[in-house]
């Protein structure tokens, strides 16, 4: 569920082969307001084995941008099985005004989904975060009717690797992806949120 180390495969018996589900880390959301705040920082990535399953951690977001954050991408190496790249983050809308309110943008989906939602007001609530252990992008914050202000724009999510090893060896170094770290609030804005941490799943099958 977090953190890196060692996974060793069992003897006496040994599986004759392991099912490897993995998930990167998901991206920070960026504060809304009429300036940047601190910025938010991208998901980590999770791995087992040197080289050989990679799940990428989702990109934060980033106040301002005009392109989306970029979503992570995924390996299998030798493995056999399925790699999918994470759902890229949105992008703000500028302040609303009157009764209009500027909504923030919703986070990445991840392949077990966790996408913080999007934030209706500015000056207030952070942009929701990515669900721990899926990978999901931080949502973002609005900014209400400030019309001088910009919302934030969301997190993107991990990549996402199911593969199976046949023949395992005896170890594989792990790391989870951690979760990216929320980005602060700009003027008069409102922070954003962390995204979802990874996970790593394994499975042992015996004959």
């Amino acid at each position: 569920l977090s953190g890196s180390g060692t996974y060793t495969t069992p003897t006496s018996p040994a599986p004759i082969y392991i099912k490897v589900t993995a998930v990167g880390g998901g991206g920070g959301s960026s504060g809304s307001g009429t300036s940047a705040g601190s910025a938010a920082s991208d998901g980590g990535d999770t791995t087992f084995g040197t080289s050989l399953i990679v799940a990428n951690g989702g990109a934060a977001g980033v106040y301002g941008a005009t392109t989306n954050a970029a979503a992570g991408t995924a390996s299998l190496g030798t493995a056999l099985g399925l790699a999918l790249t994470g759902g890229s983050g949105g992008l703000y809308m500028t302040g609303g005004t009157g009764t209009v309110q500027a909504l923030g943008a919703p986070g990445g989906n991840s392949a077990f989904g966790g996408g913080g939602g999007a934030g209706s007001n500015g000056g207030g609530a952070p942009g929701a975060p990515g669900a721990t252990n899926t990978g999901g992008g931080a949502g973002a914050p609005g900014c209400g009717t400030n019309s001088s202000a910009l919302s934030g724009n969301s997190g993107a999510a991990g990549g996402y690797v199911a593969g199976i090893i046949d023949s395992p060896s005896a170890t594989y170094a792990y790391a989870v992806g951690a979760a990216g770290s929320a980005g602060g609030a700009g003027g008069g804005g409102s922070a954003g949120g962390a995204g979802g941490s990874g996970i790593i799943l394994v499975e042992e099958f015996y004959q």
